[in-house]
């Protein structure tokens, strides 16, 4: 288990380093967001897809397991046993407490969202059902509910806003944000699980902002509005904020001239990039197995493209 997890850890990463290289600075927000949700889904999936059968009918693909084995895995190992499992209990300790107590913030989090929109009053504005919070705070969604105090905006205002969290609520933004933030909490100790969970955010704001002005909304009209919002925020890892949400980036790729359509080729580089990880990943699990195998036998692995003497 420990084994799979770090390999989780390391496709992540480099699935991240694509991303940031090859999609970070596009206009193409519906792309990003499902490249983004394709990231956990292949890190998850990839080491624990087993092709070892394939790669060993390949010869080009069986030598490199067999370099790897010689060269590499024998000097695994190093440690004493007792100090291995003395430290890797420790670590799993450590690791599973951490990841509890997120657990138990994420699920408190939950909770009082469900308890706030059972508590607030609810009322019709401008066709559209809300619950109505207190002055002091500002509007958010999660999932098909909308949170906002209607006293505190214009029609115009309101209108915006309304535009705005429906459009998080019909796309189901809080599902990414849900899964974000539990890959966040499972692999809590790798930084980029945490960035790429504030990516999936941005994201979404990115997306958002873009259906607004697609609305017809002003553009300078809409970007004072959220200049001028000042008010607090809920559970802000797990809601949908109208205010603010690295609010100069979101303002800047409003005025940012669109990609041009052509540019979308290069998500297709993700998929011989996630080949290779599958590829490179078995290459490792057979070279695992051929060195089994020698322990087992007694015997001495080879490369085929030498000679044994």
């Amino acid at each position: 288990m420990l084994i799979y997890l770090l390999k989780v850890n390391i496709v992540f990463i480099l699935l991240y380093g694509c991303y940031r290289l090859m999609c970070y600075k596009d206009t193409f927000f519906g792309w990003r967001r499902t490249t983004l949700l394709l990231i956990y889904a292949v890190s998850l999936v990839v080491p624990a897809l087993n092709i070892e059968y394939w790669t060993r009918q390949q010869a080009v693909l069986r030598s490199a397991a067999e370099v790897y084995a010689v060269r590499m895995l024998p000097e695994v190992g190093t440690t004493t046993a007792h100090q291995t499992i003395d430290w890797l209990s420790i670590f799993v300790t450590g690791y599973l407490f951490v990841a509890g107590l997120l657990l138990v913030r994420f699920a408190w989090q939950l909770v009082s969202i469900v308890r706030l929109a059972h508590r607030c009053d609810k009322k019709m504005v401008q066709g559209v059902p809300i619950r109505v919070l207190p002055e002091s705070q500002g509007p958010f969604s999660f999932f098909r509910w909308i949170f906002l105090c209607p006293t505190q905006a214009t029609d115009q205002q309101l209108h915006e806003i309304l535009l705005h969290e429906q459009t998080h609520c019909r796309q189901h933004h809080s599902a990414d944000v849900l899964i974000s933030q539990l890959f966040a909490i499972v692999f809590w100790v790798n930084p980029f699980a945490w960035l790429l969970k504030r990516e999936v955010r941005l994201n979404l704001e990115y997306l958002v902002d873009n259906h607004v002005l697609k609305e017809g909304i002003d553009s300078c009209a809409y970007q004072y509005h959220l200049l001028g919002l000042t008010y607090t925020k809920h559970v802000a890892t797990l809601l949908n904020n109208f205010n603010v949400l690295l609010l100069k980036k979101r303002i800047k790729m409003m005025n940012k001239r669109r990609s041009r359509v052509i540019v979308k080729a290069k998500y297709a580089l993700l998929i011989p990039v996630t080949a290779t990880l599958l590829v490179v990943k078995n290459i490792e699990s057979v070279a695992h197995s051929l060195v089994s195998n020698k322990i087992v036998n007694n015997e001495v692995i080879v490369p085929i493209y030498t000679k044994a003497n």
